[in-house]
């Protein structure tokens, strides 16, 4: 169609130009002679009805071309809406997306803020003393109410010398194991802190006198012979803390362990909690298997009971057999007795009347072996 358009502007041009170029051209005659203008006339006549059609098509050509035109542009308006509808429905899903992280933002920033505020309380709790022991034990029992049931420990229990431990382990010899929390985080924490060699020196030596007065205060409280066992344990509730001791101060753990005091952290104190827990099971165990090689015994004794009451009655049997036996030939005898009886002959009615005594019926006893 738009080549047709343009088919036909160029029929139009090329009519133009040749119809100013027949003017131009044209001879110059005089303007008395009329065949020269009945002939320009019949030319411009035709000329004229040339430009008329080619009027007529470029008029027929524009229709087309402004249906084309407004069908194009419908389909491209339809599509543009389409495009339009779906890039709408793609923005409130991306915007509707957006919101649910925003909420997802939302929720993490509160429990950021949740958790400044909790870290600033445990702040607070551990740089006060008492707080900071509270915080010590509280993790302690938490550990050793998860891994023992309540009839293998006991808290704050009072010891004979009055002492009362933080908590006590009973062990199967009855001897308790005594585990009590310290926390010396104040002079770990200078030490960390200190900037100088000066102040971390200073820092050091009071890490040492505080860790040495706690395992001096347990080995005298707490190590009673015959009463505790023989060691006891040093709870630090601090992962980090309990590292910076064994890392630096080697001579402050061996002077632990020459006084038989045992520094355990959270997580060796969870596998000194399941060790105990398999020294219970043990000697439940070995109970278990005492009362069973006792009721044993007591069986045994009854089936040896048993076995010889078994005997006696095979003996009587036996005996009873015996006595049978004994009968069963005197009853032979008999029988044997009476045959020769009856065959003895007798004369006239004596004989007779033997006879009759000995056809007497003789009953048989007949025994038979139980």
């Amino acid at each position: 169609m738009e080549t047709a358009l343009l088919v036909a502007l160029g029929l139009v041009v090329g009519l133009g130009i040749a119809a100013f170029a027949f003017f131009v051209a044209r001879p110059r005659t005089a303007p008395t002679d009329p065949m020269a203008d009945t002939l320009a006339d019949q030319r411009i006549a035709e000329l004229g009805a040339r430009v008329q059609q080619m009027g007529d098509l470029l008029g027929k050509a524009q229709v087309q071309l402004q249906t084309t035109v407004n069908e194009r542009l419908d389909a491209v308006t339809q599509r543009l809406g389409q495009s339009m509808q779906t890039s709408t429905q793609h923005t409130v899903e991306n915007l509707q997306k957006l919101n649910e992280r925003l909420a997802v933002i939302d929720n993490a920033q509160k429990n950021l803020t949740e958790l400044t505020t909790q870290v600033t309380s445990l702040r607070d709790v551990l740089s006060n003393k008492q707080a900071r022991g509270a915080f010590g034990q509280g993790r302690m029992e938490a550990i050793i109410q998860d891994g023992l049931p309540k009839s293998a420990y006991e808290f704050q229990h009072t010891l004979k010398n009055g002492k009362r431990p933080d908590c006590v382990v009973f062990l199967p010899d009855q001897r308790p194991l005594v585990i009590d929390a310290k926390f010396p985080l104040e002079a770990v924490t200078a030490l960390r802190e200190g900037k100088t060699d000066d102040e971390r020196k200073l820092a050091a030596q009071r890490v040492r006198q505080d860790v040495t007065k706690h395992i001096v205060d347990i080995a005298e409280k707490y190590l009673i012979p015959g009463e505790t066992q023989d060691i006891a344990l040093m709870f630090v509730p601090s992962e980090s803390v309990y590292a910076e001791l064994h890392d630096g101060f080697d001579d402050i753990v061996q002077k632990a362990y020459r006084a038989q005091v045992m520094l355990v952290s959270p997580t060796l104190l969870m596998l000194a909690i399941q060790v105990i827990q398999q020294i219970q099971k043990d000697a439940r165990m070995r109970e278990a298997a005492d009362s069973i090689r006792t009721e044993v015994g007591v069986m045994m004794k009854d089936v040896k009971l048993l076995g010889e009451r078994v005997r006696k009655l095979q003996q009587h049997f036996n005996q009873s057999n015996d006595d049978v036996r004994q009968v069963m030939i005197s009853v032979e005898k008999i029988e044997k007795r009476s045959d020769r009886i009856a065959q003895v002959e007798l004369g006239g009615g004596e004989e007779e009347e033997a006879s009759n005594v000995i056809a007497a019926p003789i009953f048989k006893i007949e025994a038979s072996n139980p």
